[in-house]
C-alpha cells in the first residue's frame, strides 16, 4: 500500500543536496501544495538547502507560484530548466550568478527522463547545434558561475551531435487527480499528462522517492486500468491537497474547471470573440494565409496565438490540426497563462511523445514569436539584457519543422498603429528595435537552417521576410508605410530588396471577414 501524508511530511522527505524534479506546464499540473510546502519549510526551518532543480517547461505565473517556490538563495544550487520567464524568482537568482543555471531545449529534457528511466546515456540528439545550447557557443549556461559541461559535441557515422549527460533523480514530485490505496494515479482532470510517466519511472530507477499530489483517494479497483498513468510500484507517496488553490486547473482560471480542457466535455467555439483589429490580428492574418490544407501545425506562445483566433473566425479552423508541445493534438489551444491546455482535443500524448513527433520532422508549419532577428536570420526569444527567457520547446519545433514562420511586430516598446482602409499608419513607433545585426542570444539558427534548406519566413505588421541564401529578403510591405522611414530606418542591417516586393493584401488591414480559403 502506497504511504498517505501531508505535504509537511513530504517536505521532509527532501534531503539537502537532493536532485529533484517536477511535473508542470504554465498552469497545468504544477504540484503547488508540494512545492509549496518544500518552500514553507525552508523559510522557517532553513530546510533543505542546496537542491538541484530540473524541469521541462516553463513553471509558474511569473509571480510565486509553480518553480516560483524554489526560488530563494540557498534552497536551491543549480537549475536546469526549459524555460524560465515564468519563474522570474529563479530568473533572479540566475542573473545575480547566485545559483548555476542552464537552459536546455523543452523537449529533448522530456526524452532525457525517458532515457534516464531506461538508464541510456542521456539524449544525443540534433537539436541545439549550433544555437546557445551548443557548448561551441554557451553550452546552455545561462551565467558566469556555471561551468560545468552538461552537453558536449559528438561524432556518430560522421555527424555531428549533441549529447546530454545523465545524472541520477532523487525526488519526483508531480500531480495527478485521483490515487487508489496502492498508489495507482489517474489525471481524469488534468489539462495535460506531460512527461509524469517519465518522470516517475527515471526517479524510482535512480533509487529515489516518487511523490504524487492528487485531489481525492479511491478505492482499490475502481480505476480502470487503460485510465491509470502512473501505476502504483512507481509512487512512494500520495498527498491528498486540501488547499484548492493548490491544484488548479490552469492558472489563467483559478476558480473553474473547464471540462473542455480535459476531454470530459466539448466546448461550442461560436462563443469565442473574434479579435480586435490591432498589429497583433493583422500579423495573425497574414500568418493565416500561409495555412495549407490538412497541415499538422504548432503554434507559440504570444502573438501567433491569434492564427487560431483568426482561423477560426474565417471558418477554416478545422482544415488544419493545431498541436500543442505539451501534448494537445487537435482543439483550439488556450493562451497566457492557460498555454498548454487546448479546448476539445482530439488527443493529448505524453508530451516526450509529442516531441518525438516535432525532432522527426511531423509538423508541416509553425508559428512562433519573434522577439529579436539579425542579418543572418538568427532569431532569439531566450535572453534580453540580463532577463532569462528561456528557449521551451522552441529549438526542438523550428530546428526541425518543414516551414518556420516567426510572427511579432516590427519594434517594441509602445507601438501604436491606426489601421483603416486597407492600411496601415504608424501612430508612434515602438522603442525597442528587433532587427539587428547580432541577437543577444542565438535561439534559432538562421545558419543551420540553410545548412538544412529549411522555409523560413518572418511576418511583422508593416513587413514580410524571407530567408534565402544570400540573406535575409524583404517581400512585401503594408499599404500605408513608408519603406524608408517606416522599415529601412529601424533596421540595424539592409536587408535584400526583392526585385517582386508587393503589398501585403489589402483585406488584412479591413475590420470585415476576409474570406481566406485554403
Amino acid at each position: 500500500m502506497v504511504k498517505i501524508i501531508s505535504a509537511q511530511e513530504a517536505a521532509k522527505l527532501v534531503k539537502s543536496g537532493a536532485t529533484v524534479a517536477t511535473s508542470g506546464f504554465v498552469g497545468c499540473g504544477n504540484p503547488d501544495a508540494l512545492t509549496g510546502a518544500i518552500e514553507e519549510s525552508f523559510l522557517k526551518e532553513r530546510l533543505p538547502i542546496d537542491l538541484t532543480l530540473i524541469y521541462c517547461a516553463g513553471q509558474g505565473d511569473g509571480k510565486d507560484r509553480g518553480a516560483n517556490h524554489f526560488g530563494h538563495e540557498g534552497l536551491v544550487k543549480r537549475v536546469i530548466g526549459g524555460h524560465w520567464n515564468l519563474a522570474p524568482k529563479l530568473g533572479k537568482l540566475a542573473v545575480e550568478n547566485k545559483i548555476e543555471a542552464y537552459n536546455f531545449p523543452q523537449g529533448t529534457l522530456t526524452h532525457w527522463f525517458r532515457n534516464v528511466a531506461g538508464r541510456k546515456p542521456g539524449v544525443i540528439a540534433k537539436v541545439g547545434l549550433n544555437t546557445f545550447v551548443d557548448p561551441r557557443v554557451e553550452g546552455g549556461k545561462i551565467n558566469d558561475v556555471t561551468k560545468e559541461d552538461l552537453v558536449e559535441v559528438i561524432e556518430l557515422g560522421g555527424e555531428e551531435w549533441l549529447w546530454y549527460k545523465p545524472f541520477p533523480i532523487d525526488v519526483a514530485l508531480l500531480r495527478g487527480t485521483s490515487a487508489d490505496k496502492k498508489g495507482n494515479i489517474t489525471i481524469e482532470h488534468e489539462a495535460v499528462s506531460l512527461e509524469l510517466l517519465s518522470l516517475a519511472q527515471a526517479a524510482k530507477n535512480s533509487g529515489g522517492i516518487v511523490i504524487v499530489q492528487v485531489e481525492r483517494i479511491v478505492e482499490n479497483g475502481s480505476m480502470h486500468p487503460m485510465n491509470v498513468k502512473v501505476p502504483g510500484i512507481n509512487v512512494d507517496y500520495v498527498v491528498v491537497n486540501e488547499n484548492p488553490d493548490n491544484h488548479v486547473q490552469i492558472y489563467a482560471e483559478p476558480c473553474s474547471y473547464n471540462p473542455a480542457y480535459c476531454g470530459e466535455a466539448r466546448a461550442p467555439l461560436f462563443t469565442i470573440a473574434p479579435m480586435v483589429l490591432d498589429e497583433r490580428k493583422v500579423i495573425a492574418r497574414r500568418g493565416a494565409m500561409e495555412l495549407i490544407p490538412n497541415a499538422a501545425v504548432n503554434l507559440g506562445i504570444g502573438v501567433p496565438e491569434g492564427i487560431a483566433m483568426v482561423a477560426n473566425e474565417e471558418g477554416i479552423g478545422d482544415t488544419m490540426t493545431l498541436t500543442v508541445e505539451s501534448g494537445p493534438v487537435g482543439g483550439l489551444p488556450a493562451g497566457g497563462l492557460g498555454f498548454g491546455a487546448a479546448m476539445n482535443a482530439e488527443a493529448i500524448l505524453d508530451q516526450p511523445y509529442q516531441f518525438d513527433f516535432y525532432d522527426g520532422g511531423g509538423l508541416d508549419l509553425a508559428f512562433l514569436g519573434l522577439a529579436q532577428t539579425d542579418q543572418y536570420g538568427n532569431i532569439n526569444v531566450s535572453k534580453f539584457k540580463g532577463r532569462v527567457a528561456g528557449c521551451g520547446g522552441f529549438i526542438n519545433i523550428t530546428q526541425n519543422t518543414k516551414r518556420v514562420i516567426y510572427c511579432g511586430s516590427f519594434t517594441a516598446g509602445g507601438l501604436k498603429v491606426n489601421i483603416a482602409d486597407g492600411k496601415l499608419k504608424i501612430v508612434n513607433e515602438g522603442k525597442v528595435k528587433k532587427f539587428l545585426d547580432h541577437v543577444e542570444q542565438i535561439t534559432f539558427s538562421g545558419t543551420y537552417a540553410q545548412k538544412t534548406q529549411q522555409s523560413v519566413m518572418y511576418i511583422t505588421e508593416r513587413a514580410v521576410f524571407e530567408l534565402t541564401a544570400k540573406g535575409v529578403m524583404l517581400t512585401e510591405i503594408a499599404p500605408g508605410v513608408d519603406i524608408d522611414k517606416d522599415i529601412l530606418a529601424l533596421m540595424d542591417f539592409k536587408p535584400i530588396i526583392s526585385p517582386n516586393i508587393k503589398m501585403m493584401d489589402e483585406r488584412i488591414f479591413r475590420d470585415e471577414i476576409m474570406g481566406i480559403k485554403i
